[in-house]
């Protein structure tokens, strides 16, 4: 092999190095630009599947990424947020919202100034300079965006510069006359290579860049094109892998969805070369990729939109079985897909969050039970359990979320899930430190009735007051006004205000030498279990209002301070 053949491969695989690199920047930098526009628009999904499909080509087209779609559906799934019929359609309009790709890379066949060699220095400088001199984190996104564009513009030229002197050599005609004229290996070629590289966008930029060169005929780029589609399923499959069998079935449907395709129309080009084989060794160029592969997407899911139900029982007959949790523990809405999509991990967090609140409302209750009606305190403890197992799944789950990749307002995001989870965990810890003071010997005969009564308005108090709070509002779908959360502020600390009250009330009462001796006995249990309802009420406020969170007071008015 000749020092020039090397220089050339040399070249080439770095300039891929540069495009594959200049699109992982390109995306992360239109992801967190979109912010959460584009979870909310898969979230606002019905059983419209039309909607759905729309929904799906409008994110992608966004993200530039399919593999990031369809990660997030199999996710919502199998956190069961999206049904699978919804999934379907999103997944059709995810293959169609992909092709973006290909039209950014043929545009330097539309005009000389935008060739890659011209529009990669202008698009590359300015985004150095707005990257370097800009404070704003949307505009520091949208230069990590023309950074993303001109890095991948540089890959593409330094490839395409790479293979125009071989164009004429004897290799090409004879790999592209093979695969051309023998389509299974064409379309196995084109899914292999896309699936180790895991982008059908990569891999077809790839192809256009030999197609930009001359030395790519349409026989052999179909059938590579039709396999490149189907080998993108394979980021979803292993996406899959470790979800129940719904997010199984979620990738089972994009694979279905692409195979069928790729069977239909191939076997129509088949058929048409067979008819036309001049047209079959005639050179195809970057922009007619494009369209065939705009077009293919848009026919099969015309073709196969009809039949998403179809497709829906042929996955529920190609994975009937579901697979068992290995962790029961584990929060089913914390799906590790999420933590590559920042806006629906912290969506994810919020609904796993509102789910802890209310299974400490519960624990609350039963803590009750315990304390006046004998309650069976080995429920609690197992409820409480995994309550407390919950919590700190939430924590390792935040300390999965890459920090580096998130702007100021998604770092506030994360902290607000790591502190709720924490005093969502002191919660329930004092609720099953309630139920333990029966076994130190505050049992229901030597509870007298005004003691009862006043552990019922306690833990009422404590409940309702945890039970209405609302959890940081920027984790949340939809935010509240300023009204709103101030007011939920104010209810909260008014709330926990009177429950201190009246414990301070009864403090004073039992701890009276002038009261009668049946209340002396039990007034340091009954007044242990009073304490941990006032921590549960201090812990409602911090979760309310986070300027308390650094602070290691809690402050109720200006002269009462509160130890956190």
């Amino acid at each position: 092999m000749s020092s020039e053949v090397i220089s050339a491969l040399l070249s080439f695989l770095g300039g891929l190095g540069l495009f594959l690199y200049g699109m992982d920047v390109m995306a992360e930098g239109l992801q967190q630009a979109a912010g959460n526009k584009t979870r909310k628009l898969l979230e606002a999904i019905t059983n419209n599947r039309f909607m759905g499909m729309i929904a799906g080509a409008l994110v992608t087209a966004i993200i530039q990424s399919s593999s990031a779609t369809t990660v997030m559906v199999v996710g919502f799934v199998n956190a069961g947020l999206m049904s699978l019929i919804q999934a379907c359609g999103v997944i059709m309009g995810a293959n169609i919202g992909t092709t973006m790709t290909s039209w950014i890379v043929s545009m330097g066949e539309w005009a000389a100034f935008l060739k890659p060699e011209m529009i990669a220095p202008v698009l590359l400088v300015i985004g150095v300079g707005f990257k370097m001199f800009a404070n704003k984190p949307k505009v520091k996104d949208g230069a990590k965006i023309l950074i993303g564009f001109g890095v991948l513009f540089v890959g593409l030229s330094s490839m395409s510069g790479a293979i125009k002197p071989f164009t004429d050599a004897p290799i090409f005609k004879i790999v592209f006359e093979t695969l051309g004229s023998n389509p299974l290996l064409a379309i196995l070629a084109g899914a292999a290579v896309t699936a180790i590289i895991q982008s059908s966008s990569a891999s077809m930029g790839i192809l256009q860049t030999m197609a930009m060169a001359g030395a790519v005929n349409w026989g052999s780029a179909v059938f590579i094109a039709l396999g490149q589609n189907i080998g993108t399923c394979i980021t979803a499959v292993l996406s899959a892998i470790s979800g129940d069998k719904n997010a199984r079935r979620a990738a089972m449907i994009h694979l279905e969805f692409n195979v069928i395709g790729a069977t239909i129309v191939g076997i129509a080009a088949f058929v048409f070369f067979m008819l036309n084989p001049s047209l079959m060794s005639a050179n195809v160029n970057s922009s007619s990729l494009a369209i065939f592969h705009t077009g293919f997407n848009v026919f099969t899911t015309a073709m196969l939109f009809p039949f998403a139900n179809a497709l829906v029982k042929l996955s529920e007959y190609l994975v009937p079985q579901g697979k068992v949790r290995s962790n029961k523990n584990t929060p089913v809405l914390l799906d590790e897909r999420f933590q590559q999509i920042p806006n629906a991990a912290f969506n994810a967090l919020a609904r796993e969050l509102e789910i802890i609140r209310d299974d400490c409302v519960k624990l609350i209750r039963m803590s009750r039970a315990c304390l006046l009606e004998n309650g069976s305190q080995e429920d609690l403890k197992n409820e409480g359990k995994n309550i407390l197992n919950a919590c700190i799944e939430v924590k390792k789950y935040c300390s999965g979320i890459e920090m580096s990749s998130l702007d100021e307002h998604e770092k506030r995001d994360l902290q607000r899930a790591l502190f709720s989870a924490r005093d969502l965990h002191q919660i329930a810890s004092d609720a099953i430190a309630i139920a333990k003071i029966n076994e130190n010997g505050l049992t229901a005969k030597h509870i007298t009735p005004e003691m009862a009564e006043q552990i019922k308005t306690i833990s009422s108090d404590c409940k309702h007051t945890l039970h209405h709070l609302r959890l940081q509002a920027g984790m949340k779908d939809k935010k509240p006004t300023d009204f709103d959360a101030y007011d939920d502020r104010e209810t909260t600390k008014q709330n926990c205000k009177n429950i201190r009250q009246l414990i301070s009330n009864l403090r004073q009462f039992y701890l009276t030498p002038a009261q009668d001796h049946a209340s002396q006995d039990n007034a340091w249990l009954f007044l242990e279990a009073a304490d941990c309802y006032e921590r549960i009420a201090l812990r409602c406020l911090r979760l309310i209002n986070e300027d308390t969170w650094h602070k290691t007071k809690v402050v109720f008015a200006n002269n009462d301070p509160i130890l956190d």
